[in-house]
Protein backbone atom coordinates (compact mmCIF):
# COMPACT_ATOMS: atom_id res chain seq x y z
CA UNK A 1 0.00 0.00 0.00
CA UNK A 2 1.23 3.73 -0.78
CA UNK A 3 1.06 4.54 2.82
CA UNK A 4 3.74 2.17 3.95
CA UNK A 5 6.59 4.76 2.71
CA UNK A 6 5.36 6.93 5.79
CA UNK A 7 6.58 6.82 9.63
CA UNK A 8 4.18 5.80 12.03
CA UNK A 9 4.25 9.38 13.18
CA UNK A 10 3.73 11.10 9.84
CA UNK A 11 0.43 8.58 10.05
CA UNK A 12 -0.49 9.57 13.74
CA UNK A 13 -0.57 13.09 13.02
CA UNK A 14 -2.53 13.25 10.25
CA UNK A 15 -5.61 15.45 10.19
CA UNK A 16 -4.58 14.94 14.24
CA UNK A 17 -4.19 17.05 17.37
CA UNK A 18 -1.21 15.65 19.01
CA UNK A 19 -1.47 15.21 22.72
CA UNK A 20 0.70 18.44 23.92
CA UNK A 21 0.31 21.60 21.79
CA UNK A 22 1.86 24.50 22.61
CA UNK A 23 1.15 28.02 23.63
CA UNK A 24 2.79 28.95 20.91
CA UNK A 25 0.34 27.12 18.68
CA UNK A 26 -2.24 28.22 20.55
CA UNK A 27 -1.13 31.44 19.92
CA UNK A 28 -0.63 30.93 16.06
CA UNK A 29 -4.14 29.41 15.07
CA UNK A 30 -6.64 29.93 18.37
CA UNK A 31 -6.27 33.21 19.06
CA UNK A 32 -9.57 34.83 18.54
CA UNK A 33 -10.28 38.00 15.80
CA UNK A 34 -12.96 39.54 14.89
CA UNK A 35 -14.10 36.87 12.24
CA UNK A 36 -14.02 34.33 15.05
CA UNK A 37 -16.08 36.54 17.72
CA UNK A 38 -18.82 37.97 15.05
CA UNK A 39 -22.61 36.76 14.58
CA UNK A 40 -22.92 33.79 17.46
CA UNK A 41 -25.01 34.15 20.70
CA UNK A 42 -25.31 31.64 22.51
CA UNK A 43 -22.37 30.50 24.51
CA UNK A 44 -21.61 27.22 23.55
CA UNK A 45 -22.06 28.00 19.84
CA UNK A 46 -19.71 30.75 20.40
CA UNK A 47 -17.12 28.06 21.70
CA UNK A 48 -17.88 25.40 18.98
CA UNK A 49 -17.19 27.95 16.65
CA UNK A 50 -14.23 29.38 17.74
CA UNK A 51 -12.78 25.76 18.18
CA UNK A 52 -13.69 24.70 14.86
CA UNK A 53 -11.92 28.19 13.40
CA UNK A 54 -9.27 27.45 15.02
CA UNK A 55 -9.00 23.84 14.33
CA UNK A 56 -9.24 23.78 10.38
CA UNK A 57 -6.36 26.59 10.63
CA UNK A 58 -3.90 24.13 12.72
CA UNK A 59 -5.06 21.06 11.20
CA UNK A 60 -6.55 21.50 7.71
CA UNK A 61 -9.14 19.89 8.43
CA UNK A 62 -12.88 19.89 10.30
CA UNK A 63 -12.80 17.28 12.90
CA UNK A 64 -16.41 15.79 11.56
CA UNK A 65 -17.32 12.87 14.02
CA UNK A 66 -16.37 15.52 16.81
CA UNK A 67 -15.65 18.76 16.35
CA UNK A 68 -15.02 19.40 20.48
CA UNK A 69 -12.47 16.07 20.21
CA UNK A 70 -9.42 18.50 20.92
CA UNK A 71 -7.34 18.59 23.68
CA UNK A 72 -8.10 20.36 27.60
CA UNK A 73 -6.14 23.23 26.57
CA UNK A 74 -7.40 24.48 23.30
CA UNK A 75 -11.19 24.28 24.95
CA UNK A 76 -10.08 26.15 27.64
CA UNK A 77 -7.88 28.75 25.45
CA UNK A 78 -10.62 29.55 23.36
CA UNK A 79 -13.24 29.40 26.54
CA UNK A 80 -11.27 32.14 28.43
CA UNK A 81 -10.93 34.38 25.56
CA UNK A 82 -14.74 34.15 24.97
CA UNK A 83 -15.58 34.49 29.04
CA UNK A 84 -17.30 30.95 28.62
CA UNK A 85 -17.69 27.84 31.29
CA UNK A 86 -15.85 25.36 28.98
CA UNK A 87 -18.24 22.57 30.74
CA UNK A 88 -21.07 24.12 28.17
CA UNK A 89 -19.47 22.92 24.86
CA UNK A 90 -21.29 19.85 25.47
CA UNK A 91 -24.38 21.21 24.60
CA UNK A 92 -22.65 22.18 21.16
CA UNK A 93 -23.24 18.85 20.61
CA UNK A 94 -26.60 18.29 20.56
CA UNK A 95 -27.50 19.65 17.17
CA UNK A 96 -24.97 17.96 14.87
CA UNK A 97 -26.61 20.11 12.18
CA UNK A 98 -24.84 23.13 13.59
CA UNK A 99 -21.74 22.30 13.45
CA UNK A 100 -21.36 21.08 9.73
CA UNK A 101 -23.26 24.64 8.66
CA UNK A 102 -20.44 26.59 11.04
CA UNK A 103 -17.46 24.22 9.22
CA UNK A 104 -19.55 25.18 5.69
CA UNK A 105 -19.57 29.11 6.86
CA UNK A 106 -15.60 28.75 8.42
CA UNK A 107 -14.81 27.12 5.13
CA UNK A 108 -15.90 30.17 3.17
CA UNK A 109 -14.90 32.70 5.22
CA UNK A 110 -11.70 31.76 5.41
CA UNK A 111 -11.52 31.17 1.32
CA UNK A 112 -10.75 27.39 1.92
CA UNK A 113 -10.78 25.02 -0.99
CA UNK A 114 -11.77 20.99 -0.78
CA UNK A 115 -8.57 19.05 -2.13
CA UNK A 116 -10.89 17.45 -5.52
CA UNK A 117 -11.15 21.04 -6.25
CA UNK A 118 -7.27 22.24 -6.30
CA UNK A 119 -5.75 18.51 -6.91
CA UNK A 120 -3.99 19.41 -9.97
CA UNK A 121 -2.31 22.44 -8.18
CA UNK A 122 -0.74 20.05 -5.07
CA UNK A 123 0.24 17.52 -7.93
CA UNK A 124 1.87 20.61 -10.11
CA UNK A 125 3.68 21.74 -6.81
CA UNK A 126 4.62 17.80 -5.91
CA UNK A 127 6.29 17.12 -9.49
CA UNK A 128 8.17 20.50 -9.90
CA UNK A 129 9.64 19.14 -5.98
CA UNK A 130 10.22 15.52 -7.65
CA UNK A 131 12.15 17.54 -10.69
CA UNK A 132 14.25 19.83 -8.92
CA UNK A 133 15.25 17.25 -5.61
CA UNK A 134 16.01 14.65 -4.40
CA UNK A 135 12.99 14.38 -1.76
CA UNK A 136 11.88 11.00 -1.21
CA UNK A 137 8.77 10.68 -0.34
CA UNK A 138 8.53 11.24 3.23
CA UNK A 139 9.82 14.35 2.73
CA UNK A 140 7.56 15.16 -0.36
CA UNK A 141 4.69 13.91 1.89
CA UNK A 142 5.56 16.74 4.79
CA UNK A 143 6.09 19.00 2.08
CA UNK A 144 2.65 18.89 0.56
CA UNK A 145 0.65 19.00 3.87
CA UNK A 146 2.69 22.06 4.52
CA UNK A 147 2.09 23.67 1.09
CA UNK A 148 -1.93 22.61 1.86
CA UNK A 149 -2.14 24.00 5.03
CA UNK A 150 -0.40 27.20 3.71
CA UNK A 151 -2.37 27.70 -0.05
CA UNK A 152 -5.82 27.27 2.24
CA UNK A 153 -6.78 23.39 0.55
CA UNK A 154 -8.09 21.20 2.88
CA UNK A 155 -6.62 17.91 3.54
CA UNK A 156 -7.99 14.93 2.00
CA UNK A 157 -9.72 12.83 4.58
CA UNK A 158 -8.37 9.52 3.79
CA UNK A 159 -4.10 10.13 3.86
CA UNK A 160 -4.07 6.93 0.88
CA UNK A 161 -5.18 9.71 -0.93
CA UNK A 162 -1.89 11.80 -0.82
CA UNK A 163 0.49 8.91 -0.81
CA UNK A 164 -0.63 7.80 -3.63
CA UNK A 165 -0.70 11.14 -6.00
CA UNK A 166 2.59 11.21 -4.10
CA UNK A 167 3.54 7.69 -5.07
CA UNK A 168 2.51 8.46 -8.67
CA UNK A 169 3.49 11.74 -9.60
CA UNK A 170 7.14 10.56 -8.47
CA UNK A 171 6.69 7.13 -10.74
CA UNK A 172 5.95 9.89 -14.03
CA UNK A 173 8.56 12.55 -12.80
CA UNK A 174 11.38 9.99 -12.47
CA UNK A 175 10.43 8.41 -15.55
CA UNK A 176 10.81 11.40 -17.54
CA UNK A 177 13.74 13.02 -15.94
CA UNK A 178 15.22 9.47 -17.40
CA UNK A 179 13.58 9.77 -21.15
CA UNK A 180 15.20 13.29 -20.95
CA UNK A 181 18.85 11.79 -20.05
CA UNK A 182 18.44 8.61 -22.21
CA UNK A 183 17.92 11.01 -25.06
CA UNK A 184 21.17 12.20 -24.83
CA UNK A 185 23.02 9.20 -23.53
CA UNK A 186 24.78 6.71 -25.50
CA UNK A 187 23.39 3.38 -25.83
CA UNK A 188 25.35 1.51 -22.55
CA UNK A 189 23.73 4.38 -20.44
CA UNK A 190 20.49 3.85 -22.30
CA UNK A 191 20.48 0.11 -20.93
CA UNK A 192 21.68 1.03 -17.83
CA UNK A 193 19.02 4.31 -17.17
CA UNK A 194 16.43 1.56 -18.37
CA UNK A 195 17.23 -0.64 -15.75
CA UNK A 196 17.15 1.82 -12.88
CA UNK A 197 13.43 2.65 -14.30
CA UNK A 198 12.04 -0.63 -13.90
CA UNK A 199 14.17 -1.02 -10.56
CA UNK A 200 12.21 3.03 -9.12
CA UNK A 201 8.77 1.48 -10.67
CA UNK A 202 8.79 -1.52 -8.43
CA UNK A 203 9.68 0.48 -5.27
CA UNK A 204 7.45 3.50 -5.73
Amino acid sequence: MPVDFLSDEQVARYRRFQPEVSVAELEQFFRLDARALAGKRRPATKLGWAVQWGTVRMLGTFLAEDPLDVPGVVLAFAAEQLDIDPACAIEYLTRPKTAYEHAWEIRDLLELSEFSKREQEVRDYLSARVWLTIEGPRALFDRAVVHMLREGILLPTGITTLTRLISEVRRIEHARLYRTLAERAGPELRARLADLTRWTCWIC
